[in-house]
């Protein structure tokens, strides 16, 4: 749990770099970094939980 955790922590500090990187430099592949990122960071997020709901119902 505590690696899941960790892992979404480090995912969602990465897209807000990306996404600084991109205001500062306006760059779009910054912006696409970022929402790349964002996007694995939903999916951590998504199977974090599932692991605490089938612990639940376990």
């Amino acid at each position: 749990m505590l690696l899941f955790r960790w892992a979404i922590l480090l995912l969602l500090l990465g897209a807000a770099v990306c996404f600084a990187f991109y205001a500062g430099t306006g760059e779009v592949r910054f912006r696409r970094y970022g929402l790349v990122t964002l996007k694995w960071t939903l999916i951590a997020a998504l199977a974090f939980f599932a692991v605490l709901v089938a612990e639940r119902l376990a």
